[in-house]
């Protein structure tokens, strides 16, 4: 088994031990074996036979190899818990999407240093690797490597996994200067809505691209011949949207001029990542970009994706409603400032420490600490707008924020027509939610948070919400079907009960 493996099943096994409500010595006495022996299964650190596999599945009643592609995971939180400690980001999810899918750029290996491991990232390298890209990850660490094959074999591509990623549209830009036709399966990921593709198609269009959605595929052609003759204009002002830009400027040995582009983090790593490839960029961070591409990326890098804005939110949501003081380190601030003024309005109080280098060598950082304390609801309506303005995923973090304070809060999710009705699913735990329409909703604070048990719902930001909802409410909640956190949170269960959490995982038997 390989390493990988091996934690993924003894995080199974552990899993099913608590379930049965075994400790590890009581299990390893079932095995007739010692309880250290049970914690290193566990940790993933101990090889293990299918006879160990057999008498282990026979103690815990459970196939436990079986358990983990047919049986969803579920959370079960004991809420009403103060925490307490330090807490570090983890690198952003959205970077990492992007830097893997500029990878398909290069032909030289690519490596990419403390990448999240989130299941978002899985799809991906199981697509990567379905195509003919070697990827590892180096022994003892976070960090993946990437290398290319001669030639990409699309015709082997692992629908099952693309289908489960969004991402899978930012391929288009990267593929259309190596094939004349190909075919993409359509985009999955987060249900938010009709999510239009046409802003892509639009961008990509200066640089031959042709798609048509047809029978559950984008079927592209590409004529080679066709180059940017004048600036690019977005017509979206999207993270992806520009990625894709990006990506089809990068292999064009000239200049490309593209307008109403996202200055967002991801963008931003994605810009120091080509760079580091020799591509030339100005204006980064910005929403005009000059992009100086170059005829061909055989070159091996190795880069640091920075830190995630919304795992910060994410933490600093958690205290908040926790009433809780943490040190919440490495928070990319120049992300967050919105954010944070947005809170200081309500009355929130915390410091900072003084500013740091993430290890991309660009981005910001700082270290947080959460002062607990009442809030008041906002005067205006909470709403979110493109960069250096309230980034559009945490504002749901403001819903459970404004449960927890004095007042009525409006929230103007205007980008996605589902995520405020996911919001409502707050009512189970107390919440005095009102949906005004599809993309506003109404709060009213302060919450007698009450445990519940809810099924995820089937987008990122709107089931963590829930997840620190069910944090504040005394008693025990359950949180079903958690594999969309795990898109975008890399072990987040475990990392909050090292703050004083108590939060179990477990699957239905």
């Amino acid at each position: 088994m390989t390493d990988d493996y091996l934690v993924r099943v003894g995080t199974l096994i552990r899993d099913a031990r608590r379930h049965k409500k075994l400790t590890q010595s009581e299990l390893a006495e079932a095995l007739q074996t010692s309880q250290s022996a049970v914690a290193r299964i566990e940790q993933g650190k101990q090889n293990l036979s299918l006879e160990t596999l057999a008498r282990i599945s026979e103690a815990l009643d459970t196939e436990v190899v079986a358990v983990a592609s047919s049986t969803p995971l579920n959370l079960r939180i004991e809420g009403g818990r103060k925490l307490s400690g330090e807490i570090d980001v983890r690198t952003s999810k959205n970077a990492a999407v992007a830097c893997l899918c500029a990878a398909l750029l290069n032909k030289g290996k690519t490596t990419l240093r403390n990448l999240a491991r989130i299941e978002e990232v899985n799809r991906i390298t199981e697509v990567l690797t379905s195509i003919g890209v070697k990827t590892r990850w180096l022994p003892d660490s976070s960090d993946l490597e990437i290398v290319p094959p001669a030639q990409f074999d699309l015709d082997a591509m692992d629908e099952t996994a693309a289908r489960r990623t969004r991402t899978i549209l930012m391929f288009l830009g990267p593929l259309l200067h190596q094939f004349d036709r190909f075919k993409l399966p359509n985009a999955g990921g987060c249900d938010l809505g009709s999510r239009t593709v046409e802003p892509h198609l639009h961008a990509l269009q200066a640089f031959g691209l042709d798609v048509v959605a047809s029978h559950g595929y984008y079927e592209a052609k590409v004529d080679s011949s066709v180059r940017p003759r004048k600036p690019i204009i977005l017509t979206e002002r999207g993270d992806t949207v520009t990625e894709n830009a990006l990506f089809a400027a990068a292999l064009y040995d000239g200049e490309t001029v593209i307008r109403n582009a996202s200055p967002n983090y991801m963008v931003q790593d994605l810009c120091f990542m080509l760079e580091k490839f020799g591509v030339r960029i100005e204006g980064i961070g910005t929403t005009t970009l000059r992009v100086h591409g170059v005829p061909e990326i055989d070159v091996d890098v190795e880069y640091h994706p920075s830190e995630d804005p919304i795992e910060a939110m994410t933490l600093l949501a958690a205290a908040v409603v926790t009433e809780s003081e943490i040190t919440i380190r490495r928070v990319p601030i120049e992300f967050m400032e919105i954010e944070l003024t947005l809170l200081e309005g309500m009355g929130m109080k915390y410091s900072l420490g003084e500013e740091y280098v993430s290890d991309n060598g660009k981005t910001r950082l700082v270290d947080l600490t959460t002062q607990p304390g009442p809030l008041e609801a906002p005067k205006d309506k909470i709403h979110p707008m493109p960069f250096p303005g309230l980034n559009i995923d945490n504002l749901p973090f403001f819903a459970v924020i404004a449960a927890y304070a004095n007042g009525a809060t409006t929230l103007h999710d205007w980008v996605y027509e589902n995520r405020a009705i996911y919001l409502t699913e707050l009512t189970a735990l107390g919440v005095r939610v009102q949906l005004m329409d599809p993309h506003r909703v109404l709060i009213e604070g302060p919450t007698r948070w009450r445990s519940a048990e809810v099924m995820s719902p089937p987008a990122l930001r709107p089931a963590v919400v829930i997840l620190l909802a069910m944090l504040a409410a005394p008693g025990v909640s359950v949180l079903r079907n958690i594999y969309v956190i795990d898109r975008g949170y890399e072990q987040l269960d475990t990392r909050l009960n090292k703050l004083g959490a108590n939060i179990q995982t477990f699957r239905d038997i």
